[in-house]
């Protein structure tokens, strides 16, 4: 069923979108980061570092992750985790690769298109930086240009606080470096303007990393939008309270537009197998003892015996009720990681420390 033929619905209007690297996504921590979208009330999240492998989709509870990683090395990776709202106007995902990924969401009066990066670290190869930029612009030549078009992540840059017009605020953070001046070009080439140097913040709300021993800090994640839509960004800030045991801020944009729900077919049904009545054997008995055999095409055949199977079962056969999937962290563990959120928030880091200990100890048991 194509977009245009389905029903379609207006959703809210403003949305928050974010990015997080959160330096590998495992003992739980999808758990954690859920929580923490829920809680901040965030509609779209990037996902950096995600160091899974392969790639695909899934549901998790009230949320819908699109993934891509490396085939066999747990190295990059890169997510899109959106809430149930949200997913009901996806059109549909790009997994680019283990540094890249798209989904296209309806809107209205354009549609939108999200793509998260994972950009190489300063001291990478200059080809695979090369190589990086290429597979993005790759990625921005197959979205079609009245789309609303914002690209989020790590970009591992420093684009500083020099403003330059159309495409950089006066609200940057520290010195430009190599990177950074790359990152600009590539804005300037596809009119994009980066969203988190447009708003004046405390320095809190505008650093996105913070070294190991907590000595600096830098920004170098950005949510670049179309120099269009550029009116429709409201705020750009990070969330210092927000927490998944990562020394990158999740950084959040508020930006307003209509979606639409997409009214996707309903999904297969599903018979509880285990509970099979005489009943259906009797159905099923009858009605092929009444079946015409004699010069029948074969596949005539074969959909009339189909169709006989599955009438008899929607007769007779009852439901498969869903489960509710169990939680893959204990309370316990969830109480640790809002503790451990807390002792953040108070800059407690000796505190902060032994908490993070504590909660990997309690989630690998789990």
């Amino acid at each position: 069923m194509h977009g245009s033929e389905r029903k379609v619905q207006c959703c809210k209007e403003k949305y928050f979108i974010g990015t997080w690297n959160v330096r590998t996504m495992n003992l739980g921590k999808l758990d954690v980061v859920k929580n923490e979208m829920a809680r901040i009330n965030i509609d779209i999240l990037g996902i950096s570092e995600l160091k899974w492998t392969g790639m695909g989709e899934f549901s998790s509870d009230d949320y819908h992750i699109y993934y891509c990683g490396q085939e066999t090395c747990k190295r990059n990776g890169v997510a899109l985790i959106v809430n149930k709202r949200v997913v009901k106007a996806v059109l549909g995902c790009n997994l680019k690769n283990d540094r890249m990924i798209s989904i296209r969401i309806q809107g209205r009066p354009f549609n939108i298109t999200v793509i998260q990066v994972y950009a190489p670290t300063t001291g990478a190869e200059e080809t695979e930086i090369d190589q990086f930029y290429e597979d993005l612009q790759d990625l921005i030549e197959v979205t079609p240009k009245k789309d609303v078009l914002l690209i989020i992540g790590d970009w591992n840059a420093k684009v500083g606080r020099q403003e330059i017009k159309g495409t950089t605020g006066k609200f940057g953070l520290g010195v430009q470096n190599e990177a950074g001046q790359r990152l600009i070009e590539f804005c300037q080439e596809n009119k994009l303007v980066i969203t988190n140097t447009l708003f004046q913040q405390h320095k809190r709300r505008l650093y996105t990393w913070t070294s190991p021993d907590g000595q600096h800090r830098n920004q170098i994640d950005y949510i670049l939008c179309s120099q269009r839509w550029r009116s429709s960004i409201q705020s750009a800030k990070t969330r210092p309270g927000a927490d998944c045991g990562s020394n990158h801020q999740l950084l959040i944009a508020k930006f307003k537009l209509k979606l639409k729900k997409v009214g996707k077919p309903t999904g297969p049904v599903r018979y509880n197998l285990s509970q099979i009545p005489y009943e259906y054997t009797v159905e099923v008995r009858n009605r092929f003892k009444d079946l015409d055999l004699v010069d029948r095409v074969p596949e005539e055949l074969w959909m009339e015996a189909r169709n006989i199977i599955q009438e008899a079962a929607t007769k007779t056969i009852p439901m498969k009720r869903k489960r509710k999937k169990a939680k893959w962290l204990s309370n316990e563990a969830l109480q640790i990681a809002g503790e451990r959120r807390q002792a953040k928030c108070e800059g407690d880091s000796e505190r902060y420390r032994k908490l993070n200990a504590d909660f990997q100890k309690i989630a690998r048991r789990d």
